[in-house]
C-alpha cells in the first residue's frame, strides 16, 4: 500500500512539475520574448496594475480584458507610454490559456514576494 501511495505521489509531481515548465516555457514565448524584444519594463507594468487594483484577481480581469481589447482608453499606461512602445496586438490564445498566462506573469513579477516584513 505504502508503495502505490509512494508511486501515485511521484507521478502527480511530475506531472506538475513538468506543468509549470511547460507554463514557463509559454510565458516566455507569448509575454516575455515581445517584453524583451521591444524593452518594455515588465516590473513598472506590474506595479502600474498593483497600485491601481491592489489585488491579485482584479488585477488578473483588467488584463484580461486589455489584452482581449487591446487598445489606449483600456490601457492603464499613460499616452506617451505608447510613444515609446508598440501597441499590443489582440491575443488569440483560449481564454482559459490566457488566463493562466496571466497568472504566471503577475507571480513572476510579483514584488510582494520581496518584501520582507520583520517579526
Amino acid at each position: 500500500m505504502g508503495k502505490i501511495i509512494f508511486i501515485c505521489t511521484v507521478f502527480t509531481l511530475y506531472i506538475y512539475a513538468d506543468g509549470a515548465a511547460i507554463n514557463e516555457k509559454m510565458l516566455q514565448n507569448n509575454c516575455l520574448a515581445c517584453h524583451q524584444k521591444q524593452q518594455i519594463p515588465s516590473s513598472l507594468i506590474y506595479k502600474r496594475y498593483l497600485m491601481k487594483y491592489s489585488t491579485k484577481s482584479k488585477m488578473e480581469e483588467a488584463i484580461f480584458k486589455y489584452l482581449k481589447n487591446p487598445k489606449k482608453k483600456n490601457s492603464i499606461m499613460p499616452p506617451q507610454f505608447f510613444l515609446k512602445f508598440p501597441m499590443k496586438e489582440k491575443m488569440m490564445l483560449d481564454d482559459a490559456i490566457l488566463r493562466r498566462q496571466i497568472k504566471a506573469y503577475l507571480e513572476k513579477f510579483d514584488v510582494r514576494k520581496y518584501l520582507k516584513v520583520k517579526q
